[in-house]
Parts: structure tokens; C-alpha cells; sequence
């Protein structure tokens, strides 16, 4: 197993790569965050004990300040920083597929850029997706899942207030590709990575659904 920082050419990164890695899944953070966060560690770790290289990157907003929110003018600049870690670390995927998606904030910008350009990954996965801002359903963020066509992985808190399970089963059903819901019972959108077990989930829905559909991905390398 190997580790090591990327800061380089616009992407910062914390990167581990099993012996024989079987992929690499790419991780971006959620708004308040960076790369180090409890949840991104946790679902990091527990990937690279089923022998998926893991990418955590900061965003660009977030490598220009240590602090604040994204700026919503800002959000392109942010997912060609995702397009440019896939530029980067492709070539730790190996021969297995390779994975974008990341945390709130992180996987959101990440879906849009698989919409923006199908061919960028072999799957997505997102966790604690922002479906809608908190209380504000009528602001669904749903307006690009149609043009994503890899094959996603969602998880999602059944306590999260930015979108109840209902409106996850019903936004499932708009994604141009396939899609499973992996849920986690007693938690909110942080998914309590501590005592939820969410990422040995993770990990193992990962393990199942997405690193078997490698050869269905259909991406050249």
C-alpha cells in the first residue's frame, strides 16, 4: 500500500493505493469541509480495505481559503477542479473503473459534471446528496440527473433534511443511467459516520454494485 499528497496543477489530494487496486473512487467534501473530514476518512478507509484506491480532494474553493462556503458563481470552477483530479490520479484506477462523487457539496458538483460530460467516470457515488435545501422541497436540485447515465450510487441518512426517502425514491426514477439508494437508519445528512456504520456500508455496496460493473462502464481509458 502506498500514500501520498498531490499538490499540483490546480488538485490537492490525500491518496492511498492498495497493492493490486481493483479502482479508484475520487472524493470531494461538502461546503463546510475539506478533504480531512470525519465522514470522507471513514468512507476512504473503508474502500481501501476492500482494495479501491481513494482519492480525498479539496475543491478549489477550498484550497484558495481554509474557510467559508462556496460561492454559487464560483460552482463551475469547482467542478473543473474534479475534472482535473480525474486528469491527475486516473491512472490509479489500474485496470478497474474509476469513481467520482463525494460528500453533500462535493458529490453534487461532481453529479453535475458526470451530466456535463458522460464519458468523465465509470460510476458516481453520492452521499448525503442535497436534494433540496432544508425545508425548501420546491428548490429541487433534480434539474440534471436525466443527463447522467453512469451508474450511481446514492446514500442517504433517513434523517437528512435535505431530502426525505420519499423524494429520494422519486428522484431516483429521473437518472438517465441506473441508480441504488444505499439508506442509513438514525442519520441526518452528516450520516454520523462514528456510530452508523456508514462506511463499512458504503464500502460494501461499492464492492458489490459498482467495482463488478466495471467492464459494462463502457469508458476507454
Amino acid at each position: 500500500m502506498s500514500e501520498f499528497t498531490v499538490d499540483s496543477g490546480g488538485v490537492a489530494a490525500d491518496v492511498v493505493v492498495p497493492a493490486d487496486s481493483r479502482g479508484l473512487v475520487i472524493l470531494a467534501h461538502g461546503a463546510g469541509s475539506d478533504r480531512t473530514s470525519v465522514l470522507l476518512a471513514a468512507v476512504g478507509d473503508a474502500l481501501v480495505g476492500v482494495g479501491v484506491a481513494v482519492a480525498r480532494i479539496d475543491l478549489p474553493y477550498r484550497q484558495q481559503r481554509p474557510k467559508g462556503p462556496p460561492s454559487p458563481s464560483r460552482a463551475g470552477a469547482d467542478r473543473d477542479g474534479i475534472r482535473a483530479a480525474v486528469e491527475a490520479l486516473r491512472r490509479y484506477a489500474a485496470d478497474g473503473p474509476l469513481i467520482i462523487g463525494g460528500q453533500s457539496y462535493g458529490g453534487r458538483q461532481a453529479s453535475m459534471a458526470c451530466a456535463e460530460d458522460p464519458g468523465l467516470t465509470d460510476g458516481l457515488l453520492l452521499t448525503s446528496y442535497p436534494l433540496h435545501p432544508p425545508g425548501k422541497p420546491e428548490k429541487a436540485r433534480t434539474e440534471h440527473l436525466p443527463d447522467i447515465v453512469a451508474p450511481t450510487l446514492i446514500v442517504h441518512g433517513r434523517s437528512d433534511a435535505f431530502g426525505s426517502s420519499a423524494e429520494f425514491a422519486e428522484a431516483i426514477t429521473l437518472f438517465g443511467g441506473p441508480v441504488r439508494l444505499l439508506e442509513i437508519d438514525k442519520a441526518d445528512h452528516s450520516l454520523k459516520p462514528a456510530r452508523s456504520g456508514v462506511g463499512d456500508a458504503t464500502a460494501g455496496a461499492v464492492d458489490d454494485w459498482l467495482l463488478p460493473r466495471a467492464d459494462d462502464f463502457g469508458r476507454s481509458r
